[in-house]
């Protein structure tokens, strides 16, 4: 009958004919028969079955066999015996070169016929010894779910005892070698199942024996975190990890970070490959595995671990929110990757180029996952412009990408980054931050924080960027006896001459700190600002001289000499004068009382006194009743609608005071008098807006700078509790109280007084509204006729005889910038540039400077942003619209230089000839050692850091095509499928890019 047989399946009939034929054979085999008979047929069916070189023929040979098994069960057990199934697993069958596939198979379709036979224990035996030997020789992913397919159907064969735990480690070796070489959909599929029926056979094993699980686990982390130069392992490991239990999570993660026999370089590795796993589709659990493994590095404060893995693989896991089958996962481990890395902007940093296209590709996918993840998405974004802000420049497109996404409240971005961070004390992260390769692109340098210290490094910014005080400071001659101003000059000079990219201003920090701040908590800047000035100021004071390069100016009068000599250098630089006038309203007794500053602090008029599209704030009405004197030279008032006069003060001769005016554009080439009729129209002189251009415009009830000055300026009647008491007239009376400046500083520093006090809550909140800030400032000073000498002011700008005002014209030079609600919380960062009285272009050919004064408006003077350890190019534009784009970073601080006229203060007159004499200030020597000491011990410190750092990358696993997830979504916008961007169900280039 196997003759027949035979003959019929190698004939040449068609199938439905050979189909008939076989269908007797098989029929007649149920019959009784001989035992040769019997053993003729299995061998047959066993060779059709094994190397059958058509579906067909193995189809035939499992049917006989099966029949046999069935009716003839004594004749199948003899021929299914041991030492047959022992030549099958170690020699194979067929001929050499092309040994069958379906050995595995064969046996485990016999095995369900020997079951209740004599002889089933010896091959269960035989096959435990014989899958571990398979295991080990390294199967293909084939033959591994072959293997597992036949153990979870016959579960007695599983290796037991020791044995088993090796089968189990054996085993994990073998997925960690998985590969799938196809890039076809169907072939993808096949492998994952494939990977999914081999680690489901782990599963059942650790169910009925746990004591295997953490000798696997072990297994697992050694391949993961090998150095060797070796094939990369398959993250098709992702797939063991799943069937963890998750309450061994705790335990595990405990004994591998604190095992000292596993070094960083391990532990970096296998946390690397570990987050690759996010790309693994189906697999469960995997992300809680990776975030507990990273908390469990920052409870042992393995942080520059963290560091570098995060950096290295955080764009690789923001890529896989493209793909629904692996987002959620992915999301996971991005928001605690991001929460916690709170000591540096840099991981953020990273994502920004690709958040934009991230956005625009969920929202065109319209899934109930897409939405979902756009709203965490803007979540998390939201909290890291909480915690780094002031990058208005690199966040701009970001925060216009998600404009349209709800906001977190700022309890709930607290919320999220007080639980993730990956430790409460700061200080412990001081080593690792910044991690900065190179200096800035803009050759300035950064300030460390060194906890909360943003407020000094802003400060400190400004103040270094104020030329003419720089200059000053770096000229001071050694051992002037002014301790806090000699580490003032010291850390100028690093900031000048440092080859770091950041340097720390530790030791200026702990000179200059005021005694009442709390350390590591945030401050208020303006107020560090006037400790630190009236501090310097005192210690000058006190007899120790620094400044004598006015002394020897020949260009001074002997009066005029005496007068600057009796200056602290914080008073040339920074102070003014104001004079403070009450005038009775009874007996119309005026008193008066001059007092000098180092800043003018601005408050905020009610919503009442704000008038709309002018940049006066005050109604001709409330300054008192208005006459206006003919001006000496007519055309001196020309498109200027600003000046008004009020009616004399008894005892006083007629003063005009003069509202603070803003300068706009003007053509090239004309001279910048902005009283003259050519400087600005009348328009634009009256809106500062205007000079901004559209761009920079703000809504027509926003106030601006000159609003402020003005409402500073205006006079306050003292009536009711704040009665003023008149010495003429012995009593109480209403009066009214006027400021008036007499001497315009050579750096004006205004403070926008945006906090203010609610005695309801008992807490400072902040005024957010939006000021606009000119770029050019036009400041009114009272000025006596005997004093005209020491005022700088431009050429037509003079006083009619006797008293009058005079229009000083400011450059805006710094603006400091709070991001926050709060005084004792937030950010400061501040932009800045270099306002000289020379133009950088263009000078004459004569060699002679060309005073700013003459030039137009120089609005194309490089601004910087400095927000800590980063300094970025910036520009106006940025510093005028930062408030439109986040509401919470307002300016607080501005720093504003007096514009030398063509009848210059001697001041101007003694430091331009320094600069011209000297040109950059030259340091003592110990001053420029210490420097050059520092160069050299940061050239060996990036040597050291390069080879650490090589060695540390070099074990990183390589994950070189994550961006072209991206790049895929940017050329292809209209691709479509299952794990396309776009989401559904094919397209197998991209699956294969996401798994593999």
């Amino acid at each position: 009958m196997d003759k027949i047989l035979e003959a019929v399946v190698m004939s040449s009939y068609p199938n439905n004919v050979k189909q008939g034929l076989v269908r007797r054979v098989i029929e007649a085999a149920k019959q009784p028969m001989d035992s040769e008979q019997c053993w003729s047929m299995l061998e047959l069916s066993t060779k059709l079955y094994l190397t059958g070189d058509t579906k067909y023929k193995r189809e035939i040979g499992k049917e006989v066999l099966e029949v046999y098994g069935h009716y003839h069960p004594e004749e199948f057990e003899e021929f299914f015996n041991v030492r047959f199934l022992l030549s099958l697993l170690q020699e194979g069958y067929g001929p050499l070169g092309k040994r069958s596939h379906y050995v595995l198979d064969y046996i485990q379709l016999g095995l369900q016929f020997v079951l209740e036979s004599p002889s089933a224990n010896s091959i269960f035996s035989l096959l435990r010894i014989e899958v571990l030997r398979k295991v080990c020789e390294r199967p293909s992913p084939k033959q591994c779910a072959k293997i597992s397919k036949l153990l979870n159907q016959h579960p007695q064969c599983i290796p037991t005892g020791k044995h088993q735990v090796l089968f189990c480690q054996q085993l994990i070796r073998c997925i960690g070698q998985f590969q799938c070489v196809s890039e076809g959909e169907e072939d993808i599929m096949e492998f994952l199942e494939q990977v999914n029926k081999v680690s489901g056979l782990l599963q059942r094993i650790w169910r009925a024996q746990t004591s295997a699980i953490l000798p696997s686990l072990k297994e697992l982390f050694t391949i993961i975190s090998s150095t060797e130069e070796q094939e990369v392992p398959s993250n098709a490991l992702a797939s063991v990890v799943q069937f963890v239990p998750l309450e061994l999570m705790d335990g595990v993660i405990r004994n591998l970070t604190n095992d000292d026999s596993i070094t960083d370089v391990q532990m970096m590795t296998a946390i690397g490959r570990m987050i690759d796993w996010v790309s693994w589709p189906l697999g469960k659990n995997i992300d809680k595995w990776i975030i507990a493994l990273l908390k469990g590095l920052a409870a042992v404060k393995k942080f520059s671990i963290l560091i570098e893995v995060t950096l290295s693989k955080i764009e690789k896991v923001f890529s896989k929110l493209l793909y629904p089958i692996v987002r959620e996962g992915a999301l996971s481990v991005l928001q605690y990757m991001l929460l916690s890395f709170q000591h540096s902007h840099e991981a953020f940093h990273l994502l920004l180029p690709h958040i934009p296209r991230l956005v625009a590709s969920l929202k065109k996918e319209d899934s109930n996952s897409a939405t979902s993840s756009l709203e965490q998405l803007a979540e998390l974004i939201h909290c890291m412009f909480f915690r780094f802000s002031g990058f208005p420049d690199l966040y701009e497109p970001v925060l216009e990408a998600v404009k349209a996404l709800p906001i977190p409240n700022e309890d709930r971005i607290k919320h999220l980054l007080g639980q993730n961070a990956w430790t409460s004390q700061k200080n412990e992260l001081a080593c690792f931050y910044p991690r900065l390769a190179s200096k800035s692109e803009t050759g300035k340098i950064g300030l460390i924080n060194l906890g909360n210290t943003c407020y000094m490094n802003s400060i400190i910014q400004s103040l270094f960027m104020a030329s003419d005080f720089r200059h000053s400071v770096l000229n001071l001659t050694e051992g002037n006896s002014q301790p806090l101003m000699t580490k003032l000059q010291w850390l100028f000079a690093f900031l000048e001459h440092s080859q770091r990219p950041a340097i720390s201003p530790e030791s200026f920090l702990s000179a200059s700190w005021p005694p009442w701040f709390t350390p590591g908590a945030q401050q208020d800047c303006s107020e560090y600002l006037k400790y630190l000035l009236d501090r310097l100021h005192e210690e000058e004071k006190t007899g120790k001289r620094i400044y004598q390069k006015l002394k020897e100016s020949s260009l001074m009068s002997q009066a005029v000499e005496h007068h600057y000599l009796n200056k602290t250098l914080i008073e040339k630089m920074f102070g003014g004068k104001m004079m403070t006038k009450i005038r009775c309203l009874k007996c119309l007794n005026v008193s008066s009382r001059e007092e000098a500053f180092t800043d003018l602090s601005l408050a905020f008029p009610p919503p009442d006194r704000h008038t709309r599209g002018s940049t006066s704030v005050l109604p001709v009405e409330e300054i008192g009743p208005q006459f206006i004197e003919p001006p000496e030279n007519p055309s001196q008032l020309t498109g200027s609608p600003w000046i008004q006069r009020k009616a004399p003060v008894a005892g006083d001769p007629a003063v005009p005071p003069m509202p603070v005016e803003t300068l706009g554009f003007q053509e090239p080439g004309e001279a910048a008098d902005p009283l003259s009729g050519n400087a600005v129209g009348v328009d634009a002189a009256k809106d500062p807006l205007l000079a901004f251009g559209e761009e920079a415009c703000a809504p027509k009830d926003s106030r601006s700078v000159p609003d402020l000055i003005n409402y500073f300026l205006s006079p306050e009647r003292l009536t009711a509790e704040n009665k003023y008491h008149c010495e003429k007239c012995a009593s109480l009376q209403d009066a009214e109280k006027v400021a008036e400046l007499t001497e315009g500083p050579h750096y004006l520093i205004l403070t926008l007084l945006r906090f203010s006090f609610n005695p309801r809550t008992m807490k400072r909140k902040k005024i957010l509204d939006n000021v606009s800030i000119p770029v050019v400032l036009k400041l009114p000073v009272l000025v006596a006729p005997e004093k005209t000498e020491e005022v700088c002011w431009r050429g037509n700008d003079r006083a009619a005889p006797g008293s009058g005002f005079m229009s000083v014209v400011y450059d805006l030079c710094s603006v400091v910038v709070h991001s926050g609600i709060s005084s004792e919380s937030g950010h400061y960062y501040c932009y800045s540039r270099e306002c000289t009285d020379t133009v950088p272009h263009g000078q004459p050919q004569d060699g002679a400077p060309k005073l700013a004064s003459d030039k137009q408006l120089d609005f194309e003077i490089q601004w910087y942003l400095f927000n800590d350890t980063r300094v970025s190019f910036s520009s106006f534009e940025s510093v005028s619209n930062v408030t439109s784009f986040f509401p919470k970073d307002t300016a607080y601080v501005l720093f504003y230089r007096q514009r030398p006229g063509r009848q210059s203060c001697p001041l101007h007159e003694a430091l331009a000839e320094a600069g011209r004499l000297h040109g950059e200030p030259s340091l003592h020597k110990d001053l420029m050692e210490a420097i050059s000491k520092d160069n050299i011990l940061y050239l060996q410190e990036q040597e050291k850091e390069a080879r650490n750092r090589a060695a540390y990358i070099s074990a990183l696993p390589k994950s070189p095509l994550w961006w072209r997830d991206f790049d895929r979504d940017k050329d292809d916008d209209s691709s479509s499928g299952g794990c396309s961007p776009a989401a559904g169900g094919g397209g197998s280039g991209s699956f294969h890019g996401l798994v593999f």
